[in-house]
């Protein structure tokens, strides 16, 4: 059988107008605040975290072990089921289930975080890393619920425009968990670190605690979006007659039908899904310890990222919406790949030139650019694969072969740049993109195969 492009399609494009309009719609305002919701954790558990550790005297190395916590978010697969199908009285009965699941999840984040700002990695790392584990578990199963609610909220043709939505809130709140709480922690300060003796003396545990009670209060956007959003249209679901056909539905029927769909091309897809973001995720574990190791204080990285940064991030979210509904999913998958791999490059650059604030800005600006562009393509593929009867399972599967890999690998990134440095470490990253030309280019010959589940 030989495949067929995935973009051809007799369909016109929508018009300019109708194709910006979908960014007012309800459904879409809805997924920038539960994205806001989902990026909010992530880098309180792994890049924030990072820089946090650094500055209280945690070797690169053990830095680098650390971030083994968000291999929670490579195995979510497991519980997903539970997730797409297990009610949760009376969160169910009051909420429905997707809500219901999101509003359990949300909580566990903000107790983990809490759980954060209360300890202090000087006095041993067990606690906190214990706390950094239930956020991850609790954002993980967020991530689970929150892509089910996103898939079943809108048909097909407006999941790009909800997947650039939910990207711009993720980005958002990961500039907020990454420079907001560099802002806070600096403000909060009894006196400038600066000025203090370098390493550990400079680390003031009173200033971070402060800073992740915000985070865990800034929590409350997702919160409130849950429980003011409706619940997606329930699906009716047959009633198993015994637990072998609910093991069979719930477990093996959302994997299997994927298989049955694309049969031997699904190797293909799953290795494409399994490291396209490995440039990014790799190179973003190291990236707070280097900026703490050239020289930049709190202050500048937060300003950087927050005025640059978010720009750049919102430009290269909307744009990479816009353009896959435009110009296709894959045409733009393809760019996202090669930007995202050629933006570690300039990091490697930046190793050489030091504390260089213009520099950083221009990196930090290109890298955010390519970031947004990507995420916003690749999430809108992700969703196109999935059966609306199996979204959540489906999905969870997806995301977590996206993350396991990557996260695997950036465990070593500290002893890495202990070895060879951060030039070195950089470069690394951007080749590890090559393959993923490859298999992005592969991809686009196989034709997208929708179950009739109802999103025409």
């Amino acid at each position: 059988m030989s495949a067929q492009p995935a973009e051809t399609s007799t369909a016109p494009s929508p018009p300019w107008r109708d194709a910006l309009k979908v960014y007012l719609e309800p459904a879409t305002l809805r997924m920038l605040a539960l994205g806001f919701s989902a990026g909010l954790p992530l880098l309180l558990v792994l890049g924030t975290l990072s820089f946090r550790l650094r500055e209280a005297g945690i070797d690169r190395t053990t830095i680098g072990y650390l971030s083994w916590v968000g291999l929670a978010y490579g195995f979510k697969w497991v519980w997903a089921p539970l997730v797409d199908r297990l009610p949760l009285p009376p969160l169910t009965t009051l909420l429905g289930r997707r809500r219901g699941w999101l509003l359990l999840a949300q909580g566990m984040v903000v107790a983990g975080l809490v759980g954060m700002a209360l300890n202090d990695p000087r006095q041993g790392l067990a606690p906190l890393i214990w706390c950094a584990l239930l956020v991850a578990f609790g954002s993980a199963t967020q991530d689970i619920a929150l892509d089910a609610f996103r898939i079943e909220s809108a048909e097909t043709r407006k999941q790009a425009a909800l997947a650039a939505a939910y990207q711009t809130g993720y980005r958002l709140a990961m500039i907020w968990a990454g420079a907001g709480v560099l802002w806070v922690a600096a403000w909060a300060e009894v006196a400038p670190a600066a000025a203090a003796a370098t390493g550990a003396a400079a680390y003031q545990n009173g200033a971070w605690k402060t800073a992740y009670l915000v985070m865990a209060a800034s929590m409350a956007v997702g919160v409130l979006t849950v429980l003011l959003s409706p619940e997606p249209v329930r699906r009716v679901l047959p009633k198993p007659k015994n637990a072998a056909e609910w093991l069979q539905s719930v477990l093996i029927e959302p994997f299997a039908d994927f298989i049955r769909r694309y049969k031997w091309q699904a190797a293909l897809i799953l290795s494409l899904i399994a490291i396209y973001r490995i440039s990014d995720v790799v190179m973003g574990i190291m990236a707070n310890p280097f900026y703490v190791d050239m020289g930049f204080t709190k202050d500048e990285v937060a300003t950087v990222s927050k005025i640059y940064g978010v720009v750049m991030t919102l430009a290269g979210a909307f744009v990479g919406g816009v353009l896959s509904m435009r110009l296709g999913v894959m045409r733009v998958l393809m760019l996202g790949a090669v930007l995202s791999a050629a933006s570690n490059l300039l990091f490697a650059w930046l190793a050489s030139r030091g504390h260089d604030l213009t520099a950083l800005i221009a990196v930090v600006s290109a890298d955010n650019l390519a970031g947004g562009i990507a995420s916003a393509a690749f999430i809108a593929y992700l969703s196109s694969l999935t059966n609306i009867s199996y979204s959540a399972t489906q999905y969870a599967l997806f995301s977590s072969l996206m993350l396991l890999l990557p996260k695997f690998i950036a465990g070593y990134s500290g002893a890495f740049v202990d070895a060879h440095g951060y030039a070195q470490f950089f470069t690394a990253t951007a080749l590890l993109g090559v393959p993923v030309l490859l298999l992005v280019a592969l991809a686009a010959r196989i034709t997208t195969t929708k179950a009739p589940a109802g999103r025409q």
